[in-house]
């Protein structure tokens, strides 16, 4: 089998496995409109996804969008909404539409996807170094409050909350760290999907000056073992340019991008 053969493979698994209710699991409650998802999650956050646009042309594509704006808009307590794009797919006149009313673009991910074997290696871990599963709020919050300053972001009490809220319906996500004197230094997410053969590994965050010395290639390494002891056999990753050499190296292929664009209500 070619390289393009095993690439058309894995995008195939990923548009049929993925993109479905299978993307919205921690979601609070989900509307079909048309084509689209629409998600509503904890913290005022809405979502927008699809399995393809049916073919809609760029006037069919514009009325979609406002739509789905307008049902965001109508829920007060929602603040930010998130339209999730691929970059394979048919959809004239989308990011025109999208920034037409108000979404600003995110930049563009990689599209992860590989055998959870060829990630399930053994690292070798800097001296002083550890991994450990996390469940306790204590630790949640420092995770997440060490990912949002790597990612320039301030500690976000939604995402906290969040994760918490996911952990007590022990749906099988797992959150993964690397400490070094009883501080995190990396971490990230798994996030199995059932009735799939995916797992899903995310919110990958690395201190700069922990960087290089193959902590993340064993955190992922360590959430791939965990993938294949739940029965799943691919995992998928959306990646920034710092993870997707990491993963390409453990055998993922990128097979497609993905570029979310956000709306803020003011």
């Amino acid at each position: 089998m070619t390289q393009a053969d095993v690439k058309a493979r894995l995008l195939e698994a990923y548009d049929n496995q993925l993109r479905t209710e299978a993307e919205t699991p921690s979601a609070i409650f989900v509307t079909v409109h048309g084509p689209l998802r629409l998600a509503t999650f904890l913290g005022g956050r809405g979502f927008i996804t699809y399995r393809d646009l049916g073919g809609a042309d760029q006037g069919k594509i514009r009325t979609l969008v406002s739509e789905a704006l307008d049902y965001f808009k109508g829920q007060p307590e929602i603040t930010t909404v998130e339209w999730k794009t691929r970059g394979h797919d048919q959809a004239p006149g989308l990011r025109e539409a999208l920034l037409g009313h108000g979404f600003t673009e995110d930049p563009a991910e990689s599209i992860m996807v590989g055998e959870a074997k060829s990630l399930s290696r053994d690292v070798a871990l800097p001296d002083g170094v550890a991994l450990r599963q996390v469940r306790e709020e204590p630790d949640v919050r420092a995770m997440s409050a060490m990912q949002d300053e790597v990612f320039g972001e301030p500690v976000s009490e939604a995402m906290v909350d969040a994760l918490l809220h996911r952990l007590s319906l022990d749906d099988g996500m797992e959150l993964w760290v690397a400490e070094a004197g009883g501080a995190v230094v990396s971490a990230g997410r798994l996030e199995p999907v059932p009735g799939t053969d995916f797992a899903g590994i995310w919110g990958g965050a690395t201190r700069p000056e922990w960087r290089g010395r193959g902590i993340y290639r064993a955190l992922t390494a360590r959430r791939a073992q965990s993938a294949l002891a739940m029965g799943k056999t691919l995992i998928n990753s959306d990646s920034t340019e710092y993870s997707r050499p990491i993963l390409e190296r453990s055998g993922l292929i990128k097979v497609s991008t993905t570029t979310p664009y956000r709306w803020v209500r003011n």
